[in-house]
């Protein structure tokens, strides 16, 4: 946090509504942005980030400044969004995992550049859709929010071992699965076992050309 948001926090914790709206429009994007991968629906993730920044004012007292501010509002995000998961009666046939891209358009691209890239994140988004949160998340935090191993951890409440044994894992299902959507629009037919299935069976995607540059990152050195 800079020295302004700080204050901003200082003057929070005591009760300033007005200075914890500072925070809410400081961290309303990488917010939504968490939310958004995790559940998959901008209405739903809207409502999860709103839902996130009420229970965040709600437990300021709860926050510890040894912590980062950005650390516990993704730890309130990540956990209401395991909840709501949950409550679309999922049922989890097995582990498996890949992140997404959420793609924020530049203004001056161009229109067929601006459609390609939000056909190419939502190819990806359903892939993230058949995927287990416990997986997701950390991947989700590692690739798009840049956090450290610690942060994941403290997110999660993992020791350190176990978010880089997650991650391992995960990166290596995320090749299986970019490996197998590649495999589909080259015209090759795969049985696939189903990995996070919601109550209506869902159709494996299939990526396109391009991916993101966190995909990417999360890709490299995963696929021989």
């Amino acid at each position: 946090m800079n020295e302004q948001e700080q204050r901003w926090l200082e003057l929070a914790r005591k009760g300033d509504q007005q200075a914890f709206c500072r925070l809410v429009d400081a961290y309303q994007r990488p917010v939504m942005s968490l939310t958004y991968r995790m559940l998959g629906d901008v209405e739903e993730a809207e409502d999860a980030a709103q839902e996130t920044f009420l229970r965040a004012w709600s437990r300021l007292h709860q926050y510890s400044p040894e912590h980062k501010f950005s650390t516990w509002v993704f730890s309130i995000a990540n956990h209401h969004c395991i909840d709501r998961l949950r409550k679309r009666r999922v049922k989890v046939v097995g582990l498996d995992d890949t992140p997404l891209a959420f793609s924020i358009q530049d203004e001056a691209a161009k229109p067929e550049e601006a459609l390609l890239s939000q056909e190419n994140a939502a190819e990806m988004q359903a892939l993230v859709d058949l995927l287990h949160p416990d997986y997701r998340t950390p991947l989700v935090l590692r690739y798009w929010q840049e956090c450290s191993y610690q942060e994941i951890g403290e997110v999660m409440g993992l020791s350190l071992p176990a978010v880089k044994s997650r991650l391992f894992r995960a990166r290596q299902k995320l090749a299986e699965e970019y490996e197998r959507s590649q495999a589909a629009l080259r015209g090759k037919t795969q049985r696939v076992p189903p990995v996070y299935a919601q109550e209506a069976t869902r159709t494996r995607p299939t990526l396109r050309q391009g991916i993101s540059t966190p995909l990417q990152a999360a890709l490299a050195g995963a696929i021989s």
